[in-house]
């Protein structure tokens, strides 16, 4: 008993290194978009779940970005490929994230209805209630954690400390222990937060042996966003509107997250909710009338160096200059594109000028990112930016 109380204390001492080294690191965050190329995932009467939750991890990654610069977010998939489940976690382990989260889209048999938002985390599957899941995650902690076992001066550091031993299998279960509570904890503000801001139904926090997530060496949950099967339901998840709302959900939920395992407050502010309308965006019923902030306005783009703007939203179609979903700005210009018109404030050949215009805009469009065009063409922004920083 004594030698195992000993034994302990290295234990706690490597525990304590692994805490240590991930608060020195940028957050990572990587967003797994589910199904993808020949894996169409469910099928609704309009659109496939892999094109939704493609769509929507690149939106989520997007809000992160653009409102977290010191989170780094990484993604399995940015394009229609497929990927084994295995490959998905190991993209996340591989970049040593912080949290994994992946986006699906739900499904029931035909003849059944549901409608609402739930997230998984790893557990005992109803259907069978095994523990394998729970095993093979272990193993995992185990392979992704080990490596500070290998460092210099190892058996002078952690002296009498056998990673093969029984008592080693105690740290990395506290570990596991850890990213089980972490990940129940995330799921938990995903449900608040994005019912909040989108008006679904909350379906509840449930676990399930998913092989993505025992796979994967991190706190981790799945989104099921909604249900693909019930009509109104896949009509309102290919709407603008519901990706602009689920973003910020998804957004708050984060900032909401990364506060509390973090022990500390983000310098990042939660973004307000929205009220939510059935049909078509509410606006709050007092509203001031404000101007879009003034900025130096180009009379045309030019061809020899790139101009910067900020897309507010897009719409199916042509908005009208007082319509409320452009919430009162001015001087509102529009472009088409993949059949679509998208609605951008303000042009400039300088980034920063349309970087400052865009934090104004953000209280107003939290979905708001900066575009380029070049010649009248759209480009790249990174592309953008160096072309003008070479100049």
């Amino acid at each position: 008993m004594l030698k195992k109380r000993l034994l302990l204390i290295p234990v706690m001492l490597l525990l304590f290194v692994l805490s240590a080294n991930s608060a020195t690191k940028p957050f990572t965050l990587c967003i797994d978009a589910g199904h993808g190329g020949k894996d169409t995932g469910a099928l609704g009467k309009m659109s496939k779940e892999k094109t939704l939750t493609l769509r929507y991890a690149l939106a989520f990654g997007r809000i992160i970005e653009q409102n977290c610069p010191d989170v780094k977010v990484i993604y399995t998939r940015k394009t229609d490929r497929f990927l084994e489940l295995w490959q998905r976690a190991e993209i996340a382990n591989n970049a040593k994230a912080d949290l994994f989260v992946s986006v699906h889209i739900n499904a029931l048999p035909r003849g059944h209805v549901s409608r609402g938002y739930q997230t998984y985390t790893l557990g005992r599957s109803r259907r069978d209630g095994n523990t394998h899941g729970f095993e093979e995650n272990l193993e995992v902690a185990k392979r992704e954690n080990a490596v500070i076992l290998y460092e210099d001066n190892y058996q002078e550091h952690y002296e009498g400390f056998d990673p093969n031993s029984p008592e080693s299998n105690i740290l990395f279960e506290l570990i596991q222990d850890k990213n089980m509570e972490q990940s129940i904890s995330l799921a938990k503000f995903m449900q608040q937060q994005i019912c909040a801001a989108t008006g679904r139904q909350n379906k509840g926090v449930h676990q399930d042996n998913l092989a993505v997530l025992r796979k994967a060496s991190m706190p981790a949950c799945l989104m099921e966003l909604g249900f693909i099967s019930t009509p109104d339901e896949e009509q309102f998840l290919n709407s603008d509107r519901a990706v602009s709302q689920y973003s910020r959900g998804f957004y708050n939920a984060f900032v909401a997250y990364k506060n509390k395992v973090t022990g500390r407050k983000s310098v990042y502010n939660p973004l307000p909710q929205l009220p939510i309308g059935q049909e078509k965006p509410v606006e709050p019923e007092i509203q001031e009338k404000q101007e879009a902030p003034a900025v130096p306005e180009l009379s045309a783009d030019t061809v020899d160096s790139p101009v910067f703007k900020v897309q507010i939203l897009a719409n199916a179609t042509k908005l009208k200059k007082n319509s409320p979903l452009l919430k009162g700005c001015q001087d509102v210009d529009y472009y088409q594109e993949n059949g679509m018109y998208k609605y951008t404030i303000g042009s400039s050949t300088d980034y920063m000028t349309i970087y400052r215009l865009r934090k104004e805009l953000l209280t107003k469009f939290p979905q708001a990112f900066i575009i380029a065009f070049r010649g009248g063409v759209k480009m790249d922004v990174n592309e953008a930016r160096k072309m003008k920083n070479k100049k």
